[in-house]
C-alpha cells in the first residue's frame, strides 16, 4: 500500500519512544493497531460492496445481452417459419393449378398400361348383351323376372300346372 521500509518504520518507533515514553507507549500503539485495522476492515467492506456491485451489473448486463439474442433468435425464427409457410403456399397453389388442369383436360396421351387390345376383356366392361353375341352361340338365360302384365317372349315357355 505505502512505500514504507524497515528503516523508516525504526525512526517512526524511536521518534514515538522519545514522544510518549515508555509508559504511554503501548497504549499507543495498541491503539494505532486498533485504528489500523478498523480503517483495513472499512476498506475491505468497501472493495467488496463495489465487487458485488459490479458482479450485479455484470450479470444484468449479460442477462440483456441472452435477452437480446433470445429476441433476435425469435425473429429469426419467426421469418424463416413465414417463409416456409409461403413456400408451402406456394407449393400448395402449384398443386392445386395441376390438378385443376389434369381434370380440366382429357387425357392426350396414353400410358402403355393404359393401352389393351379390343378382344381381351377388363373387369370394368359391361357384360356382353344378346345384341352383341355372335351368331351360332346361344346368348345366356335371364335370371331377372318380367313383370306380370308384360307379355312373355315368343320363345319363352309357359308354366301351366
Amino acid at each position: 500500500m505505502f512505500d514504507i521500509g524497515f528503516s523508516e518504520l525504526l525512526v517512526i518507533a524511536i521518534v514515538a519512544l522519545v514522544v510518549l515514553g515508555p509508559e504511554r507507549l503501548p497504549k499507543a500503539a495498541r491503539f494505532a493497531g486498533l485504528w489500523v485495522r478498523r480503517a483495513r476492515n472499512q476498506w475491505d467492506s468497501v472493495k467488496q460492496e463495489l465487487e458485488r456491485e459490479l458482479q450485479a451489473e455484470d450479470i444484468k448486463r449479460q442477462m440483456q445481452d441472452v435477452r437480446q439474442s433470445m429476441q433476435d433468435t425469435e425473429s429469426e425464427l419467426r421469418a424463416s417459419g413465414e417463409a416456409a409457410r409461403r413456400q408451402m403456399q406456394e407449393v400448395d397453389d402449384q398443386g392445386r393449378g395441376i390438378a385443376e388442369e389434369v381434370r380440366g383436360t382429357p387425357r392426350a396421351t396414353a400410358s402403355v398400361a393404359d393401352v389393351r387390345p379390343a378382344s381381351e376383356p377388363v373387369a370394368s366392361d359391361p357384360p356382353p348383351s344378346a345384341s352383341s353375341v355372335p351368331p351360332g352361340s346361344s346368348p345366356a338365360p335371364a335370371t331377372a323376372e318380367l313383370p306380370a302384365d308384360a307379355p312373355a317372349p315368343a320363345n319363352a315357355k309357359e308354366n301351366t300346372p
